[in-house]
């Protein structure tokens, strides 16, 4: 006579608020921690990030003068006439470059953050669209022929912007068909793109008749904030604050867009209309951003994955974090770029490279992921 077993059901899993999944690839696993605690020190390392950076440097202006002179500046103070040298170095120099840095950084992460969503890839950044390198063909065409001189002291910057503005419309119109702005369009239009563009780039260095001009570009198309001057800040900051308050406002919709299109339909959102708008936003910002401190990668890349790594793939806490961190790490990357090889200066691309490099090999293994899905 046969005996029958009762087995007992397993209990049912575990609800968990770690928000929706992320982008395909994502680490999303994992224990969270709260975004309150980690708001609170990235709010707190972001400016005394800056006051190190600029009490740091190769001139010899120790921390108690550098902090003087910076204390100065933000209150109207007077200093020694035999000291303005200094005070200009830490006022006009210094200053403005941690503050560019802390934008630019806070900038490429939400944008990356972004463009992960847009194309749902989490190995994305905000460089996949061919933007970067559309905003190098115009910084070129001023730094090694000349042109746009009518601009003066804003001819780099907006040459480089409006080049950005122009590769994002060609971009947008290669992509686009009868289905909409998918994300598999998106990314195989904006890596040509990229290629293309930096053909032409390279093309223009071979034809520079000026070996400093060459340097001068091949610097720029590495990253670096040595040109940062209280002009450039303003324009940057505004672009990246307007993307901010884009992205948060749109933290819901993003949530569902990266549960893919389906669900977006299921929920009301309108997928398509919702890329639209992101490829809108994210190329303004980048553009913007990539006028004033070159072609900076990884940060898009690296700075997403670390807060959905602390925090889970909720957007609306991402959005939070993700630019704080960002700011905080290009401004430390940025005094590195100084002080490792001074007097001579390091592009900051190579460093963010040198640790972006390593963190991308370290997720493929991690999470097994292979170009367009699962390995």
């Amino acid at each position: 006579m046969a005996v029958r077993t009762e087995r007992t059901p397993a209990p049912p899993p575990t609800e968990r608020d770690d928000g929706p999944p992320g982008p395909e690839g994502a680490p999303t696993a994992g224990r969270r921690m709260p975004l309150l605690p980690l708001l609170s020190v990235f709010a707190l390392a972001l400016p005394l990030s800056v006051v190190c950076a600029v009490a740091i440097g190769a001139s010899g202006i120790g921390w108690g003068r550098a902090l003087s002179h910076l204390w100065a500046g933000l209150t109207g103070g007077t200093i020694p006439a035999d000291r303005v040298a200094e005070y200009t170095i830490v006022w006009e120099l210094r200053f403005p470059r941690a503050v560019l840095a802390a934008v630019v950084g806070a900038g490429l992460s939400a944008i990356g953050v972004a463009v992960q969503a847009m194309v749902r890839n989490a190995l994305a950044d905000p460089f996949v669209l061919g933007i970067s390198s559309g905003a190098a063909v115009g910084a070129n065409a001023v730094m090694i022929f000349g042109a746009f001189g009518a601009l003066g002291v804003w001819a780099l910057s907006g040459a480089a912007f409006v080049s950005a503005l122009l590769a994002m419309a060609l971009v947008y119109a290669i992509a686009g068909s009868a289905q909409g702005l998918t994300p598999v369009r998106l990314v195989l239009t904006g890596t040509a793109m990229y290629y293309g563009f930096s053909a032409i780039t390279t093309f223009m260095v071979f034809a520079a008749e000026h070996g400093e001009a060459a340097r001068s570009a091949m610097m720029w198309l590495l990253g670096s904030l040595g040109g940062a001057n209280w002009d450039a800040v303003p324009i940057a900051a505004c672009a990246v604050l307007a993307g901010l308050v884009h992205l948060g406002l749109s933290a819901r919709r993003l949530n569902a867009l990266a549960m893919g299109d389906e669900t977006c339909a299921a929920l009301g959102v309108d997928a398509d209309r919702l890329r639209r708008e992101l490829f809108v936003v994210c190329a303004a910002v980048t553009g913007a951003v990539v006028a004033v401190s070159g072609a900076i990668g990884f940060v898009g890349l690296m700075v997403p994955h670390a807060v959905r790594m602390l925090v889970g793939a909720d957007h609306r806490k991402v959005l939070l974090l993700a630019p704080l961190m960002g700011a905080v790490l290009l401004v430390w990357v940025d005094v590195l770029s100084r002080v490792l090889l001074a007097p001579t200066e390091l592009p900051v691309g190579v460093l963010t490279a040198v640790i972006g490099v390593p963190c991308f090999v370290v997720l493929m293994r991690r999470r097994g992921y292979a170009f367009g899905g699962r390995a």
